[in-house]
């Protein structure tokens, strides 16, 4: 069977990884990346630390308004795609790479997966939101990491073809932790010892697209007492040139790490301060505290189960967050048994060979 992954940003390619790996070892795996994340920092290191093959394509698109990237890489796609006629064509998450490699499989008539199916925010304003809802839409088989997200699609009248076999980037952390112990000098490099700091990430459009919701989140980040590790998204690191907000020296801004890095990094953390869903997964997968810099989230379970406390972009909220949310309830195994990846490629080779 030829199956035909289209990723493009770098959860993709964290998703992609563990299940490349179970993929090969029954099916014609094709890699189409889409060139959304295109410097190394943000691609090509991944690809080597996760040890993923080279793309079988490089469509180059990069960077570009919503509209104009999601059309771009439709009709880049749409060609390699009436070119390799896979059997199946698998798209990850909720970037613009999962809209238009969904777009593209349904008009051609491909049978299509969404891996990590089912994630809603109910906030429509996120363009993730939005390309999640029309991907599940469009899609014939949707995995899901919880069974909250296949909750979700029932209420959205989406029952057939949905199956939570678990999720695929708790596969892909059981698989690199043995290989941060080995390889990652970051602590060291950064004279840090564990749990002697605070790890911050932001790169979401309603915060650094928002001047007044940067502004606040960097002023509470500023009163904190404590040292802050701060790898920042290129897109992150301009809006904060562009406020002309100057960071106190208790504040690290660095520039993106890898993988294998942020691993090291979130897992040595006292708390994490994030906007980003996989980063808050990743923190309960370590049993590290996060407070999410959003009033909503996706991952409903991590707050259900008391590690994960939404505060917004609310400086007395966040600086309170920082000084008072000690976690101490049991962290239940909600997101499967890290055995996601080779369940789904078992799956389609059972639909092939009916």
């Amino acid at each position: 069977m030829k199956v035909a992954s289209i990723v493009g940003a770098r959860p993709q390619f964290i998703k992609a990884a563990p299940l490349d790996r179970e993929l090969r070892k029954l099916h014609n795996h094709l890699l189409i990346h889409s060139g959304q994340h295109y410097d190394y920092a943000m691609s090509a290191v991944f690809f080597e630390q996760l040890g993923i093959p080279e793309p079988d394509y490089n469509l180059g698109v990069g960077s570009a308004s919503h509209g104009r990237q999601t059309g771009e890489m439709l009709i880049r796609i749409e060609e390699t795609l009436s070119q390799e006629k896979p059997d199946c064509v698998l798209v990850y998450g909720d970037t613009n790479s999962t809209l238009a490699g969904a777009l593209a499989a349904a008009k051609l008539h491909l049978p299509l997966a969404h891996v990590e199916a089912g994630l809603r925010s109910f906030n429509r304003r996120m363009p993730e939101e939005t390309n999640r809802v029309l991907t599940d839409h469009m899609a014939d088989l949707l995995f899901c990491p919880t069974e909250t997200a296949r909750h979700n699609l029932a209420r959205e009248g989406i029952t057939e073809g949905v199956f939570n076999l678990g999720d695929v980037m708790y596969d892909a952390v059981l698989h690199s932790s043995d290989i941060v112990d080995r390889k990652s000098r970051i602590l060291s490099s950064l004279h840090l010892q564990p749990r002697s700091y605070l790890l911050v990430t932001i790169h979401r459009p309603g915060n650094t697209d928002d001047p007044q919701s940067l502004s606040n989140i960097l002023a509470a980040l500023g009163e904190v007492d404590e040292k802050i590790i701060f790898p920042a998204h290129p897109r992150t690191s301009q809006a904060i040139a562009q406020i002309g907000y100057q960071l106190p020296s208790t504040v690290k801004l660095l520039e993106p790490v890898s993988y294998l890095e942020m691993l090291a990094l979130e897992r040595n953390a006292r708390l994490i301060l994030t906007d980003s869903g996989g980063v808050q997964k990743e923190a309960y997968f370590f049993g590290v505290p996060c407070v999410t810099l959003r009033e909503e989230t996706e991952w409903v379970e991590t707050t259900d189960t008391g590690w994960n406390l939404l505060v917004g972009a609310s400086k007395p909220r966040i600086i309170r967050a920082v000084q008072e949310f000690r976690p101490q309830g049991e962290r239940p195994q909600i997101f499967g048994d890290g055995k996601a990846s080779q369940k789904i490629a078992q799956h389609l080779a059972s639909i092939a060979r009916s």
